[in-house]
């Protein structure tokens, strides 16, 4: 039986976001890796489940603020950074973080875009974001900008050994 790792999202008032169940895949020097095939499913909050078509791996880094998800080609996401609390094992089948809001996205076509910079400023106001949590929400944005725009490592090949375990699997 592969080792599942149950991988919650939860917003900064505690409420489930995104979940899903995935592999786990391994460590490296950026920290533990997690996949799936595509036709698996993730789902938002108690939402609907929702199909993710294209195998991908997520990368939990040790500390950071932030994770990333390497998507496998056709998708035209090819990165999707999630700002974030550094992820916090709870077991070790459980990882959870909080969502804030900004994401760092790198479209195949090269592009790499700051998104929701609007839902980040209104959510500071609604759930009371602290000066030290938007700091570094903030200094992660801009850190992943550069390393994620200019493809340096973890963003560059790192993730081709990863994807490779899962690209092409069933479910």
């Amino acid at each position: 039986m592969a080792d599942l790792v149950s991988v919650n999202y939860t917003k900064y008032d505690g409420t489930l976001h995104w979940n899903l169940r995935m592999r786990r895949l391994g460590e490296d020097d950026h920290g533990v890796w997690l996949g799936l095939p595509g036709g698996t499913v993730m789902r938002k909050g108690f939402g609907p489940m929702v199909s993710i078509a294209c195998a991908h791996v997520i990368l939990l880094p040790r500390g950071a603020w932030w994770t990333a998800a390497f998507n496998a080609p056709p998708r035209d996401t090819e990165i999707y950074c999630d700002i974030a609390t550094p992820p916090r094992w709870v077991s070790s089948h459980e990882v959870t973080m909080v969502d804030l809001d900004l994401d760092v996205i790198r479209k195949r076509d090269g592009r790499t875009l700051l998104d929701d910079e609007d839902e980040f400023a209104e959510h500071q106001v609604r759930y009371g974001y602290p000066a030290d949590v938007i700091a570094e929400a903030e200094a992660a944005g801009r850190w992943l900008m550069d390393a994620v725009g200019g493809r340096a490592e973890p963003f560059a090949g790192a993730c081709e050994r990863w994807l490779g375990m899962v690209d092409g699997e069933r479910p």
